[in-house]
């Protein structure tokens, strides 16, 4: 078991439980707090994440944890898939993606399913492609997370995660633990109205494991080959494995 996983939001329930019902919760002030919060730097690690998978061209497309479906949109602008699932514990989250799913134009291509990322309904070798932004610290389990992810890409699909990290090198690694354990969890407090939510956040961001250590996790699951490349002074990083 790894630390992020003993770490729950609320008191009582599972982790899945609390987790849905945390984004149930958040939901409508998460964009929002998202992007303030990175002051939009975000928008430029997914773009980035996207990029790895242009050369590849993946033709169906699963989004892991897609939450308001930020990633799965543009990845459907950048990539042309001809179908993009959009997976997620949150029905609250998710319908927003809807929303802005048609908005964009997009909701012939991309649907959104609720999904346990522990149990994927999905046949094995299903997609050419499985990406995922900013959620997979909240698996309960993540081993069993990353092989149901390697179990439905097809062989020789790519998996693509950006998660937020801890930066290794000074100043950031001070100023990002300055910033995440009072500026991030005051925010989210006073524009969610969640208490908990975003000290949980900082809290999985400093469990979860990361660089090498997750690349090792990545070939545990299944993957054949793993690279992680650390992104803004490693406030994020991106993994990439091939299944």
């Amino acid at each position: 078991m790894y630390r992020q996983e003993t770490i729950k939001p609320y008191y009582e329930g599972s982790k899945t439980e609390q987790v849905e019902q945390m984004f149930n919760n958040i939901a409508p002030t998460y964009d929002v707090l998202n992007h303030r919060l990175s002051w939009d730097i975000d928008k430029g690690w997914r773009k980035k994440a996207i990029r790895q998978l242009e050369p590849y061209r993946p033709q169906t497309i699963l989004d892991i944890a897609t939450g308001t479906g930020d990633f799965a949109i543009l990845a459907t602008k950048m990539l042309h898939p001809t179908r993009l699932v959009g997976a997620d514990i949150s029905e609250g989250m998710m319908e927003l993606g809807r929303k802005k799913a048609a908005k964009s134009g997009l909701q012939d291509i991309i649907s959104f399913e609720r999904e346990d990322c522990l149990n994927l309904s999905y046949p094995a070798d299903t997609f050419d492609a499985v990406t995922a932004a900013f959620g997979i610290r909240n698996f309960a389990d993540l081993d069993k997370g990353l092989a149901e992810i390697c179990r439905v890409l097809r062989p020789g699909g790519h998996l693509c995660i950006v998660e937020l990290t801890i930066p290794v090198t000074f100043p950031m690694k001070q100023l990002f633990k300055i910033y995440s354990h009072t500026v991030l969890p005051l925010y989210g407090r006073l524009i969610s109205k969640d208490t908990s939510a975003y000290s949980y956040l900082t809290k999985t961001i400093e469990a979860f494991p990361q660089g090498e250590l997750m690349v090792d996790i990545l070939y545990k699951a299944g993957f054949a080959e793993a690279r992680f490349t650390r992104l803004t002074f490693g406030i994020c990083t991106m993994y990439f494995a091939t299944k």
